[in-house]
């Protein structure tokens, strides 16, 4: 294959590419082009990305963002161009397509921004009238005068209302849609609380009263604010996956033109019958019939199906998987609509749409909570006035019911657990993608695993490394460097070899050879080697479970059998999480031969092989039906639509964006025990939900009888109210002593820990 093919396509015809709409113009002549780029993993990918565009001559700055996995680089446009770049960024190991500038948005969403606006007035109005009421209360109340205390509180009014009217939108709006629908959420007994206190205030303000109750109000309406705003945090953080995901997935095609010419175009602009090419290493970009042309297809990321696929005409091709060394000309069945790409993500969307019915423990709560607390404010006036008390007497005892039993314990019981977590999982590598997750998580009985990626580690390792001889084993892993398919990568890494043979030629979907010496090198498949069963089998009886490449210099040959390796804390995972009570499953598409080994290294007696999205999704809801709550872990595109349809779900950093995305929650890592952590925290956590829910009730059940009998003023309900917070907050902060993270564990648990960081980082560097 020549230059010319790579470039532009079989004739070596240019491809058109509109540059300017994929790059910005600097002020000092320069060009700026975002990349999203597949592969960034952690911070050594930053370094050789950055290190490696920097090399490049016209290339001014290059900054790596790992946690949207974009990199954007500033280049002169008169020393080199954005294609020298994106061949840069194949040559160092990161291919790299152009993200459109059209498609950035502030990673902020409207609602985050208005939360984090009206937190930001809460807490400052807040302070200032809270400064007021210390300077009223500081000294004997006998010394100040009633004109300096209606002063304070004038001066408060002013500054709470339009704070209120503010910053309380969010509960408002949500309150008046609940009431539309004819139901109850908790942020209707939120809105009445707050506006019957300021009502009060007001009222006291006006008549000369001693209390005021702005402080309460404004102190209240920021801490749900803060609650609100961390729940928001958590939903959007996907946003930017999912951007990215749509540049990584190819949004446009070469399609071949009447006249053959190859144009670059949207896949808006494909249809059925259209012949697109896929050259090496891009991802197809539709679903397809190959025409002409022989690679490897890497599937791993769709269907979960560990060894790379020889395709040839006539085979199927479907868009998000990654060719491999050979040229394809593919005619498309379906491009954007029909995909096996938009089925996954149709099923993503029933899953969560049906995910999204469950109500969250505190709306439960609210629904019985509200209807209970108007009820006694209501009772209590009509008690009073057909005692025959005065109008405001029984205003006064009716509101002091209303703010004794402010939800701000109910309101606060469930948040306040879930910030504390969400630190606890934070400290312990694990992010969380969904408000709710710790309560569905708190519940599961059965955990299911995907194997490749998430049991195993995504590399595969060579597993006959003691069968071969270390100088046919250093040759062959000098010609491997000729070659991009993945095995051959593996073994280039497992041999250690330093240099790459020159002269060496790919035959597209064979393998690789060279001339050395007046003897034939060849690495690939068994039959271009020229390997037989008689050789052949033996490597295949001892490692099932592997994927196996010849090599043959003359009449030496060697099999390599590259298999993938558990993750070092997977057996002692599977073990804790027996003990706890959890039914333990494998789901996978990979082959049979290899998830059967990986269940019986584990002990797994459920498991299935070679399972589509659709048939994972069957089996969710199989187990659903027997009243299973199932934890779903997985890292695979594949994995995705499973990831959203089941009670709970968790993916490795290292997954698919979009099996992040329809995650609840992301852990980092090359190991197991965040799952384990997860469990735990989150079964500490719901225990102390529900804590604080009985707290408030307990509470409820002794204070509204004291104020429906007169004996408590709405200043005694205020401070009763912030006690009662106070008290579900310090109970949510226990959760800080559930799985203490290395760095809060005994010194020699941190000095062991050290020590293991300390080698890994000289192994990095041997």
């Amino acid at each position: 294959m020549n230059a010319g093919d790579l470039e532009g396509g079989p004739a070596g015809r240019p491809v058109d590419h509109d540059w300017d709409a994929y790059t910005v113009a600097d002020r000092d002549g320069t060009r700026r082009i975002e990349l999203a780029v597949d592969g960034i993993t952690c911070a050594a990918c930053l370094t050789d990305i950055e290190r490696g565009l920097r090399r490049l001559p016209g290339v001014v700055r290059a900054r790596v963002n790992v946690g949207n996995r974009r990199t954007s680089v500033v280049f002169s446009p008169d020393k080199v161009t954005p294609d020298a770049v994106l061949e840069r960024m194949a040559a160092i190991g990161y291919p790299a397509q152009p993200f459109d500038p059209a498609l950035r948005r502030d990673n902020r969403s409207a609602e985050a921004r208005e939360l984090l606006k009206c937190m930001g007035v809460a807490g400052f109005g807040a302070m200032n009238v809270m400064l007021m009421s210390v300077s009223v209360w500081s000294g004997n109340v006998t010394d100040i005068t009633p004109e300096t205390r209606d002063f304070f509180h004038f001066m408060s009014a002013l500054i709470a209302i339009p704070t209120v009217a503010y910053a309380a939108r969010p509960f408002f709006r949500s309150a008046l849609a609940a009431l539309r629908r004819r139901s109850l959420n908790m942020d209707v007994p939120i809105s009445i609380g707050v506006c019957l206190a300021m009502g009060l205030s007001i009222f006291n303000t006006l008549t000369h009263a001693l209390e005021a109750y702005f402080d309460s109000a404004l102190m209240l309406l920021f801490f749900l604010l803060l609650g609100r705003f961390l729940d928001e945090n958590m939903r959007r953080r996907t946003a930017v996956e999912a951007e990215t995901l749509a540049t990584l997935r190819a949004d446009s095609a070469l399609k071949r033109g009447a006249d053959g010419d190859l144009v670059r175009v949207p896949l808006s602009a494909v249809r059925p019958g259209d012949i697109v090419v896929v050259r090496p290493g891009e991802r197809v970009p539709v679903d397809g019939e190959v025409l002409s042309g022989r690679s490897d297809v890497d599937r791993s990321l769709v269907t979960g199906e560990t060894l790379p696929a020889p395709v040839a005409p006539g085979d199927v091709v479907h868009a998000g998987t990654l060719n491999g060394a050979g040229l394809l000309t593919v005619v498309v069945t379906a491009a954007v609509e029909g995909t096996l790409m938009a089925e996954i993500e149709r099923l993503i969307g029933e899953a969560q749409s049906a995910k999204s019915g469950a109500l969250r423990l505190a709306d439960r709560a609210a629904r019985a909570y509200a209807p209970v607390v108007h009820s006694s404010a209501f009772l209590t006036a009509a008690g009073w006035l057909m005692a025959g008390a005065g109008w405001h007497t029984a205003l006064i005892n009716a509101i002091a019911v209303l703010i004794i039993t402010c939800p701000c314990a109910l309101a606060l019981a469930v948040p306040a657990v879930q910030v504390t977590a969400a630190g606890r999982f934070f400290r312990n590598g694990i992010l969380l993608n969904a408000g709710d997750a710790i309560e569905r998580l708190a519940r599961i009985d059965t955990v299911v695993f995907d194997k490749t990626g998430t049991l195993t580690s995504p590399e595969p390792i060579l597993a006959n490394r003691t069968a071969v001889s270390d100088d046919l084993l250093d040759l062959a892993g000098r010609l491997a460097r000729s070659s991009r398919h993945p095995l051959a990568e593996a073994l280039a890494r497992a041999s250690g070899a330093t240099g790459a043979i020159d002269g060496a030629r790919e035959v597209t979907g064979e393998g690789v050879m060279a001339d050395v010496a007046g003897r034939t090198l060849r690495l690939g498949s068994l039959s271009f080697c020229g390997i037989g069963s008689d050789v052949a089998d033996p490597v295949r009886a001892a490692h099932p479970d592997a994927s196996l490449i010849a090599f043959s210099d003359g009449e030496r040959s060697a099999v390599f059998a590259f298999a993938q390796r558990l993750k070092t804390d997977a057996p002692e995972v599977i073990a804790e999480l027996r003990a706890k009570g959890c039914r333990i499953m494998i789901l996978s598409g990979d082959r049979e031969a290899a998830v059967a080994v990986v269940a019986d290294r584990l002990g797994v007696s459920e498991w299935q092989a070679e399972v589509d999205p659709a048939g994972k999704i069957a089996r969710l809801d199989a187990l659903k039906a027997e009243g299973r709550r199932v934890l779903m872990v997985g890292d695979g595109l594949n994995d995705a639509p499973s990831l959203a349809a089941a009670h709970v779900s968790l993916s490795p950093v290292s997954a698919a964006h979009l099996a992040q995305a329809a995650s609840d929650a992301v852990f980092l890592g090359d190991r197991l025990k965040p799952v384990v952590i997860a469990l735990d925290v989150s079964r500490a956590a719901y225990r102390l939900m529900k804590q604080n829910l009985w707290t408030a009730v307990v509470y409820n059940l002794i204070a509204v009888p004291i104020a429906v009998l007169g004996y408590v003023t709405p200043l005694i309900a205020a401070a009763a109210m912030s006690g009662s917070s106070l008290i579900v907050t310090l109970n949510a902060l226990r959760l800080r002593r559930v799985a203490a993270p290395p760095a809060e564990r005994p010194a020699a648990a941190v000095a062991a820990a050290r020590e293991e960081l300390a080698r890994e980082q000289a192994e990095e560097q041997v």
